[in-house]
């Protein structure tokens, strides 16, 4: 295997980890957590929103990031083929689709949340706050989840377009 190989079989590898991440919490984690009371839903959504700050989570999430261009780059390099405009597509996809509305959809929504003290909360506010944090968070979630599937498809493609 050449250098550039081993990069896009990390980088789909990378790319799969992460739409698996949020395929996963799309099919199990949002439809559990919508049948929590307010109280018990804000309070596993911050818990969680603490937890997945990790190394292991940035390291796919933010690999990615970095991973995608450098292998478009090296495709590009070797001239501009399918292969590059589908690793150009699934860099897009990913960088837009799925690290843009994360940084500038959900993680507003997590910081505002982490803020919010469910303790101290009625009734009320304690289901204000779920209306304001859970729909908007939900479609940023679906919005990122369908172009991170966009992006590891065309990584999946390019990957066998670079073995013919």
């Amino acid at each position: 295997m050449t250098t550039q190989q081993i990069i896009l079989t990390i980088t789909a590898i990378s790319t799969g980890l992460i739409a698996g991440l949020f395929y996963a919490y799309s099919c199990s984690v949002t439809p559990g957590l919508g049948k929590l009371t307010d109280e018990a839903y804000l309070a596993a959504m911050q818990s969680i929103n603490r937890e997945i700050l990790n190394p292991v989570f940035f390291a796919a999430f933010m690999g990615t990031l970095l991973l995608l261009p450098i292998s478009t780059w090296l495709q590009y390099r070797l001239g501009t083929d399918s292969t590059f405009y589908l690793l150009l597509g699934a860099t897009l996809a990913y960088a837009i689709g799925t690290f843009g509305v994360t940084m500038f959809g959900n993680v507003p929504l997590n910081e505002a949340l982490d803020k919010f003290n469910i303790q101290a909360a009625s009734a009320k506010d304690l289901a204000n706050q779920r209306t304001m944090f859970e729909n908007p968070w939900n479609s940023f979630h679906s919005i990122r989840t369908y172009a991170n599937i966009v992006a590891f498809v065309l990584v999946v493609i390019a990957c066998i377009r670079q073995s013919e």
